[in-house]
């Protein structure tokens, strides 16, 4: 029998593999918290790590944002072996880690570009680094100015399910444009996407939050999550749009809104008062908006030595 996440403890996950975890997820029906973590960014609390950070203000799930899987760097945390710290960060957090890899298009013309190392690239070898690290979960999305489009997504989860697909749990989605306005604002997602990634082989859909981006009305992204859901996939709502660092009354309301639309998971991204995290405050608040403050507490109280 697998325990919903809002109960797990450190020593569960240990012994979980990818199916039950998601089952874990689901179980918890609505009430999973993943912070993104942008694990370059020095931390806010200068000899505590963003992640520890994250943590203990309630977050269910950690998602590592920059992360270059052939130089792993995670501000706040030593590693004696590079190779050896995501087991460090489960150690000290007891939570399960997503890395975000990017499938970067590069016939997509953008002003700017940000050029990614190797190491960051949606690709068969660097995921398989990411299994071999101990990570539990891979993002496909795009930061900004990458030039991420939905097509080389689709491309990127067939190739990773065929190789990994029982190894790691597959997700998939843009938060925002990441450069392309071709696919901004209503255009980032629809339901024709919704399906090709879900027939490539994702097993949770990101989906931008209501109120994030022009166009993402609770109705539009309830039929979405609706239409992942039938297929018996799992929905992934984000803050993607630095929003993680505004006020209590949106936070709470971007909340509610994503509980509306039936979400399983409710991302809070990684740009606060600053890059690195959500403004710490905030993480607890849309916890307590979603979960109350019981299931909160627990998670901000529970001992990673159980």
């Amino acid at each position: 029998m697998v325990k919903r996440i809002l109960d797990l403890d450190a020593s569960d996950i240990r012994s979980m593999n990818k199916e039950e975890k998601l089952l874990s997820i689901k179980a918890g029906e609505g009430r999973t918290v993943i912070s993104e973590i942008i694990c370059v960014a020095p931390p806010l609390l200068w000899d505590v790590s963003n992640v520890e950070l994250a943590s203990a203000f309630g977050s269910d799930m950690l998602l590592l944002n920059i992360y270059d899987v052939d130089n792993p760097i995670i501000k706040g945390i030593p590693a004696e072996d590079p190779s050896k710290i995501i087991e460090s960060v489960k150690k000290l957090t007891g939570r399960m880690i997503g890395v975000n890899l990017e499938p970067v298009d590069l016939e997509v013309k953008i002003q700017d570009r940000t050029t990614l190392p190797k190491g960051r690239l949606a690709t068969v070898e660097n995921v398989k680094k990411l299994v071999s690290q101990g990570v539990d979960m891979v993002l496909l999305t795009g930061n900004p100015r990458t030039g991420v489009t939905n097509r080389q997504i689709a491309e990127a989860i067939d190739k990773i399910r065929y190789a990994l697909g029982d190894h790691i749990i597959i997700a998939s989605g843009k938060m925002h444009g990441s450069g392309s306005i071709e696919e901004a604002g209503a255009n980032i997602i629809n339901k024709e996407l919704v399906k090709d990634f879900i027939k490539a082989g994702s097993d949770i859909i990101l989906i931008p939050a209501p109120g994030t981006v022009p166009g993402m009305t609770v109705d539009y992204v309830k039929e979405l999550v609706d239409y992942v859901h039938s297929f018996g996939r799992l929905a992934m709502t984000s803050i993607g749009t630095s929003q993680e660092g505004a006020d209590e009354w949106t936070i709470r309301n971007i909340a509610l809104n994503s509980k509306m639309t039936g979400t399983d998971i409710h991302h809070i991204g990684d740009c606060g008062m600053s890059p690195g995290m959500a403004t710490p405050e905030n993480i607890m608040i849309y916890s307590i908006a979603i979960k109350g403050k019981r299931h909160t507490y627990r998670r901000m109280a529970r001992s990673i030595n159980r």
